[in-house]
């Protein structure tokens, strides 16, 4: 979810399993007020997710009784640590700064900075950045490499 929707590990582990819901086929999170559509294979891994949660502790919710969150924590009822989550995740060599900013470059090339700060959790003002710098062209570097090579390029006169 990082990687897709550019959200911080804070706000992924807090997602209860109630906003993830099905509907004419397709899988869908609810990400702060906008359901947003699930690839199948992430949704698979919802699904059967849920439908068999893995519990560490002895602990347990009574049978039957689905997870309260997408990630919970071996304490029942509580969401998995974000430090935790996020620890493990570098241990297995995914970097999550590095990916949120790349999804969330992608996402203000596509959406409107507003949508962007409420999916995110931005300031709308850090979206509307986002936006300006994921939308910047490259024409200003390349006049400037080609300029600064056409001066080196010159004779000298003397």
């Amino acid at each position: 979810m990082v990687r897709l929707f550019g959200l911080p590990i804070s706000r992924i582990v807090e997602l209860t399993a109630d906003r993830f819901h099905r509907a004419n086929g397709d899988a869908y999170l609810t990400i702060g007020n906008h359901p947003v559509l699930l690839p199948p294979k992430l949704a698979a891994l919802i699904d059967e997710h849920l439908a068999h949660p893995h519990y560490r502790s002895m602990v347990r919710p009574p049978d039957g009784e689905p997870p309260r969150y997408l990630l919970p924590a071996s304490q029942p009822g509580k969401p998995r640590s974000a430090r935790t989550t996020q620890k493990l995740l570098r241990q297995h060599g995914l970097p999550t700064l590095a990916a949120r900013n790349t999804a969330m470059i992608e996402a203000v090339g596509e959406l409107p900075p507003i949508v962007i700060a409420d999916l995110f959790g931005i300031h709308p003002g850090t979206a509307h950045a986002w936006a300006k710098f994921a939308q910047a062209s490259w024409t200003d570097y390349l006049a400037a490499d080609l300029t600064a090579t056409a001066r080196t390029n010159q004779p000298t006169v003397r």
